[in-house]
């Protein structure tokens, strides 16, 4: 099914503002993840709950992300709807090697039912999160936006290993080509010039799926909305293996649907 109200996209009018402005949803969403999680061993998915009584969520929570998504039933937009617009760097953005990611900082914004959500950052996670019909992909980027309330709304890009005359992202190229420069957690090195141009092009020509669902590491915080692109977008596999490298395995496991219970929950 598809709405063509829920959501939409715009930019922040002026270019000339501060990194600063967002220093404060930045810093939240660094404390929202900390306390030492981990992707195997005693600090996997599996364990999230038991690292920290306010992971709670992560095996009771019933809105838990990422999902398997089911184009049949999921509420869907056109992409061509929506204006997703980042502010350009030439100079190129801070990539940061957070020990289970690497991130960039970026400005921007989201009108999402009437609130604007400020663009904070945005990271990768290998494998995919989310699946698609049961099928997973090598990467997956989520650029994080929060508004004044503190409510988080995410937009997720798959990403597919280029072959043959896949249109490479050359925002992705862009990010990673220097990757190879934040080998050790809490490094930071600038990417190559980022231009969200075909960023732009690749939403128009994608349906985006849309679901409430919550933060896919501690402490698993729900009402989280997700906007998911179909499409994926393609990388050079040069990018994505220096990416593997130094990221790893980074990804959690699906969850049940949304409204469902936890998968956990009958575990405990």
């Amino acid at each position: 099914m598809k709405s063509y109200a829920l959501a939409q996209f715009i930019s922040i009018a002026t270019a000339g503002c501060s990194l600063d402005t967002f220093s404060s949803p930045r810093s939240d969403l660094t404390l929202r993840s900390a306390g030492g999680y981990g992707y195997d061993g005693l600090n996997e998915p599996l364990a999230w709950h038991k690292l920290s009584a306010n992971n709670s969520l992560c095996a009771t929570g019933k809105n838990q992300s990422p999902i398997n998504l089911v184009p049949s039933k999921e509420l869907t937009i056109d992409g061509s709807s929506l204006a997703f617009q980042l502010y350009s760097y030439p100079e190129g953005g801070e990539l940061e090697n957070l020990g289970n990611t690497v991130q960039v900082q970026v400005n921007g914004s989201i009108m999402l039912d009437n609130w604007v959500y400020n663009l904070v950052q945005f990271h990768f996670h290998t494998p995919s999160e989310h699946h698609l019909m049961g099928e997973h992909f090598p990467l997956e980027v989520h650029f994080v936006a929060q508004n004044d309330a503190g409510s988080l709304a995410i937009i997720a890009f798959f990403v597919e290993i280029a072959i043959g005359d896949d249109r490479i992202s050359s925002f992705l190229t862009a990010v990673l080509s220097r990757v190879k420069e934040v080998p050790q957690s809490g490094q930071i090195f600038l990417t190559g010039a980022l231009n969200h141009t075909d960023l732009q092009y690749h939403l128009s020509q994608s349906d985006v799926y849309q679901y409430n669902g919550s933060l896919t590491t501690p402490p698993c915080s729900e009402h989280v909305f997700f906007n998911v692109v179909a499409s994926p977008l393609y990388l050079h596999p040069r990018e994505y293996r220096a990416l593997k490298k130094i990221m790893k395995y980074n990804s959690r496991y699906t969850q049940n649907r949304p409204g469902q219970d936890n998968l956990l929950s009958r575990r405990i």
